[in-house]
């Protein structure tokens, strides 16, 4: 290449980087870009109703893993892990019932995901216990005394009155068409 040669590609070059619509058309990129990004989180459903299973842990776990909790049932103090094994995002419905004790009770249905982890939890953990919490709040503990294949949670009482109307808010009841 001669030296002309040369000095008509470097001017060239210069004049494409320094087009003021390139420098425009990248931060219009750059700014797209945020909006791709920004956009799910702004988007996202709202959640009313924060449903949570956590598993009995083992007890030499450390505090990053588990945490201690009083067992209603049988009042002894009883490690559970602090990441659930279900939450509200496996729900798709629920049926709820006036329990005799004042309370509400509800059936929960899972989704795909929410029915393979409770069938896991039920072959795993057979023996031990699950902690429901509904909107931070320990509702119950249910025992594992046998395989769980069908996705679907049984919460006997303890749910209010608000509880079951966020729970409206938040999932179809069983028997309902998809929203």
């Amino acid at each position: 290449m001669s030296p002309h040669e040369h000095e008509r590609v470097k001017q060239q070059t210069l004049q494409i980087v320094s087009n003021p619509l390139s420098i425009g058309m990248k931060t219009l990129g750059a700014f797209a870009l945020c909006l791709l990004f920004a956009a799910p989180a702004g988007v996202a459903k709202q959640r009313h109703c924060i449903f949570r299973v956590h598993a009995q842990a083992n007890p030499q776990d450390t505090a990053v893993f588990s945490t201690s909790v009083r067992a209603q049932v049988s009042g002894k103090n009883v490690a559970i892990e602090k990441i659930p094994r279900i939450s509200e995002h496996d729900v798709v419905a629920f049926y709820p019932y006036a329990a005799a004790n004042g309370t509400y009770g509800a059936l929960f249905q899972l989704d795909e995901h929410g029915r393979i982890a409770l069938d896991a939890l039920s072959i795993e953990r057979r023996g031990s216990l699950l902690f429901v919490l509904i909107n931070g709040r320990p509702i119950t503990e249910l025992e594992i005394d046998k395989r769980v294949s069908d996705g679907k949670i049984y919460i006997p009482s303890g749910l209010s009155a608000a509880d079951i109307g966020l729970m409206k808010k938040e999932w179809r009841l069983i028997g309902q068409r998809k929203r």
